[in-house]
């Protein structure tokens, strides 16, 4: 009988043994991929639904790799599929997973722990998805780990010690969460890392020294936008291989050492937005490698010298903007040929533009803006084929505006506001077709606003306030679908209420005051809905205040929510941030005050000085978010809606100088923010509401209303609520009392005039007061 030989036999039971292995081990893996289907809620593009199916080999399923030998999973790629669910604990069965990517999707929900047993992981990416909870100790398990990417989620609590157990790792990026508390010492045993993203979180204290003895290799450093205190460590300057240092948006302080210039193959060096103090040092410009600097709103003080960019070759930003600069633009600054932004704002720098300026033949960005530059806008900016923000405000410039900018096709942005510039809006403005910023305010210009200075309106922002000018406002600013800014106040615009912009469904601030705009504003087609801010006043409008108007203000009916931490408005254009609604000033709270900035929280509305007439809307009290309303010096009678007493977030509220009567509303005690109350000189009667805010109202808020009785007024209320001098309203003849009549009897302006004459003799000449009435009176000099 023969038999069968051994060796083909044991090779035969073995090679069966392998595949049942290697088919258990791949059932693993399948089961793992499943249960992660599983957890998944939302695949709108359905790339899972229909792929991973068993009728299907786990490997040519969508995002899975195997290994070529084992015939395991070793990656998998769920980037940027759509989807929502969470993360399964059967994740960690993959135990041949190297590289993990599941970021720009949806998933959220904590980490379960057993992804810890994935300890061949090279790469892993959560980054882009809503994760939440704090960042596991475990993560110091992986120790082949190269790259950590958890950025843009929704992460608490501190940076795990542990993180300086993976020896391996080269890139970490958690940018973008809420992590809080000192970056951990151990972070300096990583001494492969190259790449260390840390930005945009609450981290805080200080960067303890030597925490970069080790990290000889590290070429990206990002700290941007956290709370970082403290100087800058020397051991910083031993990495060499420092490509990228971005620290700006924190709380840093002391002086930029000298030894910065060690970093000798610096590419671009962000220190902005801190507390950094001294001179800028000189080392800095001798990197001949920069591409970008960026120190602005630091405290750094001095000049530049002539030479200062003599060995930048390759600049292309400069941002200075906002520190204690002084004296001239160096002229070695315009042998920097490749420069495409420059920021020299808010400092204290001097002299004419230079006529090099045209030798950057690159320039994009070009802001020297709250300095004290004279002279004239050179014609040769306008062969800066490129420019596309400019922005001199707050200089001393005189003169026209040079009809050369017209050949800047590209310009989008163009600040001039706050100088001494004069002559006339130029046409050619209409040909500048991506032009969406246009700020001529405070300056000298007189004459008209050209008819078509807008074609194909690109038009966001357009404001002229502070000057001269005069006529009506061009219609072709109807075909500015996009206007989020109109400003014309304080010039000699004769014109009707604008109606026609009705079809701005963008508009988010108007301001037409101190003009002459006059008739009814007409509410019919008005559909104003985004509108925050209106400010009419001083103007000759008249007729009835308009419901519809009011009752289209949507986007000041609807509540805010001020647990929210309130931002300002803000354009992003060409990656950069603007805030162009600076500078805007409204009367509020009873004085004449100035936004450096507008928050998108400000809301207001400004009706005072014209000629309005009958009662006030009772739909004014559904505009839920209004912060400011002032309807003072009209001609408005009834009484005070009590709807009023629903304006929850109201904190300046001025009816005063008017013809209302009745009783102050006692749902006035329900507004909680308000901290100005002005119903003077009206005819208003009985109690003033005691208690809450009205506790810290003085007279002046009731001055001029003969019938109101009790605190702070010094005439109390009888037994019946009523002070025993009343006037009866009810006989048309002679029923009034004749004193009365007199006080009344000329009108809403004798009112203002007496209103005037009270606040100077019994508050002393305030000098904020003395200082409207003088301007006034010289505006009103002037029309005539």
């Amino acid at each position: 009988m023969a038999k069968t030989p051994f060796l083909p036999l044991m090779f035969l039971l073995l090679f069966a043994t392998f595949r049942a292995t290697l088919s258990a081990n791949i059932t693993t893996d399948e089961s793992a991929l499943l249960a992660l289907k599983s957890h998944i809620t939302h695949d709108p593009h359905n790339l899972l639904a229909t792929n991973w199916s068993t009728s299907i080999s786990v490997c040519n399923w969508i995002g899975v790799s195997c290994g070529s030998r084992h015939y395991r999973v070793t990656a998998l790629n769920l980037s940027s599929m759509d989807l929502t669910g969470t993360i399964p604990s059967q994740l960690g069965n993959l135990s041949f997973l190297a590289s993990l990517s599941i970021d720009d999707n949806s998933f959220h929900g904590s980490l379960p722990t057993e992804i810890a047993n994935l300890h061949r992981l090279k790469y892993l990416n959560f980054g882009n998805n809503n994760f939440s909870g704090e960042i596991p100790s475990w993560f110091g398990c992986f120790a082949h780990l190269q790259s950590l990417l958890l950025y843009r989620n929704n992460f608490t609590g501190v940076i795990p010690s542990t993180l300086g157990n993976l020896s391996k790792l080269e890139t970490l990026a958690f940018y973008n969460n809420n992590l809080q508390g000192q970056i951990p010492m151990t972070m300096g045993n990583l001494s492969n890392m190259k790449l260390l993203y840390l930005c945009e979180n609450y981290l805080s204290g200080h960067l303890q020294s030597g925490i970069f003895d080790n990290l000889s290799k590290l070429e990206v450093l990002s700290l941007t936008g956290n709370q970082i205190s403290g100087s800058i460590p020397n051991s910083l300057f031993k990495c060499k291989e420092l490509r990228y240092l971005s620290l700006r948006n924190n709380s840093m302080e002391g002086s930029i050492p000298m030894e910065i210039g060690n970093l000798i193959v610096l590419q671009s060096l962000r220190l902005a937005n801190n507390n950094f103090n001294g001179s800028i040092p000189s080392s800095i410009f001798n990197i001949s490698s920069l591409l970008h600097i960026s120190l602005g709103c630091n405290n750094l003080i001095g000049s530049l010298s002539s030479n200062t960019f003599d060995y930048l070759p390759q600049l292309r930003h400069l941002g200075l903007g906002g520190c204690q600069l002084y004296g001239r633009i160096p002229m070695s600054l315009f042998k920097c040929k490749e420069l495409e932004y420059i920021d020299l704002g808010t400092n204290h720098l001097e002299g004419t533009i230079p006529l090099e300026i045209s030798n950057l033949t690159s320039l994009k960005f070009f802001f020297i803006h709250y300095n004290n530059f004279s002279g004239t806008i050179p014609s040769v900016i306008g062969n800066i084929t490129f420019l596309e923000f400019i922005s001199f405000a707050g200089n001393n410039l005189t003169g026209r505006i040079p009809s050369s900018l017209c050949n800047l096709s590209s310009l989008c942005a163009l600040s001039l506001r706050n100088n001494s510039l004069d002559g006339t809006i130029p046409e050619c403005f209409g040909n500048l077709r991506y032009l969406s910023v246009l700020d001529l305010g405070m300056n000298n210009f007189h004459g008209k606003i050209p008819e078509n200075f807008v074609k194909g309106c690109s038009i966001l922002y357009f404001r002229i306030r502070n000057n001269q000018i005069e006529g009506s406002l061009p219609r072709s600013l109807g075909n500015c679908k996009d206007l989020k800014l109109l400003d014309v106040g304080n010039n000699y615009l004769s014109d009707t209420f604008p109606n026609w912009l009705g079809n701005s469904d963008q508009l988010q601030v108007l301001d037409l005051r101190s003009n002459r705009f006059y008739g009814k504003v007409d509410s019919s087609d008005l559909t104003f809905t985004r509108l925050r801010v209106i400010d009419v006043s001083r103007n000759n409008f008249s007729g009835y205040l308009p419901m519809n108007f009011f009752g289209n203000l949507h986007a000041i009916r609807e509540v805010n929510e001020k647990k929210v931490g309130p931002e300002y408005m803000k354009d992003i254009a060409a990656g950069k941030v603007l805030y162009i609604m600076t500078g805007l000033s409204f009367t509020t709270k009873g004085l004449e005050t100035e936004f450096e900035r507008l928050l998108t929280i400000w809301t207001a509305v400004d009706f005072s000085s014209n000629q309005f007439i009958g009662e006030i809307p009772k739909i004014i009290g559904e505009l839920h978010s209004l912060i400011v309303l002032n309807l003072s010096h009209n001609c408005l009678t009834g009484s005070i809606p009590s709807s009023l007493g629903d304006l929850s977030e109201i904190e300046s509220l001025d009816l005063s100088s008017n013809k209302l009567y009745g009783r102050i509303p006692t749902e006035f005690k329900n507004l909680g923010f308000l901290e100005v109350l002005n119903l003077s000189h009206n005819n208003l009667d009985g109690p003033i509401p005691q208690g809450k805010q009205f506790d810290t109202f003085s007279n002046d808020s009731y001055i001029g209303n003969l019938g109101l009785c009790g605190l702070p007024l010094s005439n109390s209320c009888d037994n019946d609520g009523k002070t025993p001098i009343r006037f009866d309203r009810d006989d048309d003849d002679d029923g009034m009392n004749w004193k009365f009549s007199i006080l009344m009897g000329y009108g809403c302006g004798l009112v203002l005039g007496l209103s005037m004459g009270y606040i100077v003799f019994t508050i002393g000449r305030p000098w904020w007061f003395i200082r409207l009435f003088e301007i006034v009176q010289q505006r009103f000099a002037k029309k005539r």
